[in-house]
């Protein structure tokens, strides 16, 4: 092989090398096109679901403050079982109208206490510090209450919500402080 046989050879692989390059450059915006516009379909269901669970969660913060805001001055620290089950009427009545509220809107909201996430509330989030002379929180049936002057004091209530609707489930748990 001469020389210039070599140098053809090391010309033509230099020319397909850059011809390679430049494809792949040209494939970039459509590729970049597939990924912003690839799931434009799910982003509106998404959003439904998000905004149906974001406003049952808004919902559920008054229905835990108004399901029996007396509830401290009729039962003492010892009757605390017997205060959540009082309470616990007035606010399943609250949920209920939370839940038959969103059938209107092709969504299903199922909306239940739940008692591992109390206690874990309760445990990390229980009111506390200086100048606040309360005593001990407890999770009862997914109600946090806690001794305040020997009185039963609702301070939090851990759901499980769930929105189905469109062949899809969105599933969340919260904890909802009561304003005190």
């Amino acid at each position: 092989m001469s020389g210039r046989e070599r140098g053809g050879r090391g010309e033509r692989g230099q020319l397909v090398l850059v011809a390679a390059v430049v494809i792949a450059l040209a494939f970039v915006p459509a590729l970049a096109a597939v990924l912003q516009f690839g799931y434009a379909g799910d982003a509106d269901a998404m959003a439904a679901r998000d905004g149906t669970a974001t406003a049952t969660v808004a919902a559920l913060d008054p229905a835990v403050d108004t399901a029996r805001p007396g509830l401290a001055a009729n039962y003492t620290w010892t009757e605390r079982t017997a205060a959540v089950a009082a309470y616990r009427n007035a606010l399943d009545a609250n949920v209920a109208r939370v839940e038959n509220a969103s059938v209107g809107g092709g969504r299903v909201v199922l909306a239940a206490t739940n008692a591992s996430a109390a206690t874990r509330w309760a445990a990390e989030s229980c009111p506390s510090g200086r100048g606040r002379v309360f005593g001990p929180c407890e999770a009862v049936d997914g109600v946090v209450v806690q001794e305040r002057a020997n009185e039963t004091h609702v301070v939090a209530v851990a759901f499980d919500v769930t929105v189905v609707g469109e062949g899809s489930e969105t599933h969340l748990t919260v904890a909802v402080k009561r304003a005190t």
